[in-house]
């Protein structure tokens, strides 16, 4: 029998970044899945302030060498990867130098959130799933961590949706107190426009804000979980309201048998979204 193929996207992990709610929860939960018996991949960004020579880190040439276009501008995809002996785990990460080079990880050193932290989060999405297809590796969930990872559902649904590599693939999406209270680029509808998003969806979002995005990503999900005690209230109120598999919050000790289990009943459904 095939092991099933769990990826793993996520904004942080540890130990490339420092431990945080985020960061510690797919470092444990990303080994525990791959020790339960499936098959994983783990992407995070290449943010500027990860130290490549403490890490090992280095380029993936037969993966790199794509351009992706965002808002009507090439940008160059580099593919880096990493080892975390401990785990027996490789971690991928998406490069660019203009979304990724600063040392800035979300906020400019003034306290406000990058300008550029829609496309760097459109960016960081489709560049883990032209990667994953360069790889040949067809995942059967795609589990997203983080607000950066919040527009992974919309495009695996609407514009990787017919895409034979994707399409048994099911999301699951996780929620966690961080996120930011600013909006996004007020252009960000005519990006997700350009990008082939529906006008749909892109009316959906027009209020830009990273909680709006949020639940537009648990919309389009097979599945969300409740990975933080401390999710804001209208946040835990929509999740309250799916109708999509849901998963409450769980103590570290019984999360990855946990979601072990709620993968495998995600996988076996049908998908609620095409």
């Amino acid at each position: 029998m095939e092991k099933k193929r769990v990826l793993f996207v996520s904004q942080e992990i540890n130990p490339f970044l420092p431990k945080s709610e985020i960061s510690t929860a797919v470092r444990r939960l990303s080994q525990g899945i791959q020790e339960a018996g499936k098959e994983i991949r783990v992407f995070m960004p290449k943010f500027g302030s990860i130290n490549e020579r403490r890490h090992q880190l280095h380029e993936v040439i037969r993966l790199s060498g794509m351009n992706l276009i965002i808002d009507d501008q090439d940008h160059p995809l580099i593919i880096k990867v990493a080892s975390i002996p401990s785990a027996r785990m490789q971690v991928y990460f998406i490069d660019n130098e203009e979304y990724f080079k600063r040392k800035a990880v979300y906020c400019e050193e003034s306290g406000q959130p990058c300008a550029d932290n829609d496309e760097r989060s459109m960016f960081f999405c489709r560049g883990v799933l032209e990667t994953v297809k360069k790889l040949g590796w067809k995942p059967d969930v795609i589990h997203c961590n983080g607000w950066m990872t919040a527009f992974m559902p919309m495009y695996l649904k609407e514009v990787y949706g017919q895409d034979p590599h994707f399409q048994d693939t099911k999301v699951i999406y996780s929620l966690y107190e961080s996120g930011f209270k600013d909006k996004y680029c007020e252009r960000l509808p005519e990006k997700l426009k350009f990008d082939g998003f529906s006008d749909e969806m892109i009316d959906k979002v027009k209020e830009g804000t990273c909680e709006s995005l949020t639940h537009l990503a648990m919309d389009y999900s097979d599945g969300v979980i409740l990975c933080s005690e401390n999710v804001s209230g209208n946040t835990k109120t929509h999740f309250e309201s799916l109708s999509s598999h849901k998963l409450d919050f769980n103590p570290e000790e019984t999360q990855v048998k946990v979601l072990s289990d709620f993968i495998d009943k995600v996988i076996e459904e049908e998908v609620l979204i095409s």
